[in-house]
Formats: structure tokens, C-alpha cells, sequence
């Protein structure tokens, strides 16, 4: 816990210790340990000075702060209305039968982990997903074999 201590005071030097600075200093988290873990929860609200609820409450209402382990790659698959019509579904059956899991799953090497989420802001191109940052739109089951086809060849 001692550097999750030095993570949280570093994040709210930068970042200030005001109730605004609560959301960015629980993303520069997600950023450096991929999860705000309960203990950083507790350890926010103290140099914060607010309440553990409240830190909390902001961190499982955002469904890009993690609150528990994910994989190294964390594939969110859009869930509107728009790329369920542009064929959502086979996309998903693709990555489930490639990555062997099932939504909400994380891969046993701990290399991918697989959600859905709200509009990623590209249903025009749809259907969407985020691969961490990565965003890929107009996708096939052909293009996603080819996508996660590369996230395999990188290192762990």
C-alpha cells in the first residue's frame, strides 16, 4: 500500500484536493493499476478528506473505472440499440468463441477481459468496440478475428 499511497498523493498534487479533482485522480489510478481497488478507495477518501462513500459511489457509477481486476486488455463492446441492428451479436459470438469467455469474463492468462458498455459515440460506424484506448468501428467477425489476431502477438 505504500506506493498506492505515493500514486494517490502524486494524482492529487496534480490534480488538487477538491471534490472536482476526485474523478481524475480515480482515472490516473485506473491508469497506473488498471482497478481502483477498495484500499485506493479508502486511501482517496483520506487524502481527499471525504468520505469513503462518496469516493465509492464515483467510482462504480463510471463503468470505465474498474473496481476489480481486469485483464491487460480490456475489450468493451458496444451495447446500443444502433450496432445491435448492425450486427452487435455476431460480434460478440466472434470474440467469445475466440478469447473462450463469456461477457464479463476475464481471459485465465489474465491478457483480456470482455464487457459491454454504453454508446462509445460511434454508432454511425458501428458496430463499435474499445480495446483499452483503441477504438474500432465498422467491424465483421472476419476484422475482429484479424484485431484480436494481433492483440495475440503482442506480450503479455
Amino acid at each position: 500500500m505504500p506506493e498506492m499511497k505515493e500514486l494517490i498523493k502524486d494524482l492529487a498534487d496534480q490534480h488538487g484536493r477538491t471534490r472536482e479533482s476526485l474523478l481524475p485522480i480515480l482515472q490516473g489510478i485506473v491508469k497506473e493499476e488498471r482497478q481502483v481497488s477498495e484500499e485506493a478507495m479508502t486511501e482517496v477518501a483520506r487524502e481527499l478528506d471525504m468520505s469513503a462513500a462518496l469516493v465509492y459511489g464515483t467510482a462504480t457509477f463510471y463503468s470505465f473505472l474498474d473496481t476489480e481486476a481486469r485483464g491487460k486488455y480490456v475489450i468493451r463492446l458496444c451495447r446500443t440499440i444502433t450496432c445491435d441492428m448492425k450486427g452487435k451479436k455476431e460480434i460478440l459470438d466472434t470474440l467469445q468463441q475466440l478469447l473462450k469467455i463469456n461477457l464479463g469474463e476475464t481471459t485465465k492468462d489474465n491478457r483480456f477481459t470482455l464487457l459491454e458498455t454504453n454508446c462509445l459515440g460511434w454508432c454511425h460506424k458501428g458496430p463499435a468496440m474499445l480495446i483499452n484506448e483503441e477504438a474500432y468501428t465498422e467491424l465483421t467477425a472476419d476484422r475482429v478475428s484479424e484485431i484480436i489476431d494481433e492483440y495475440m502477438k503482442k506480450e503479455i
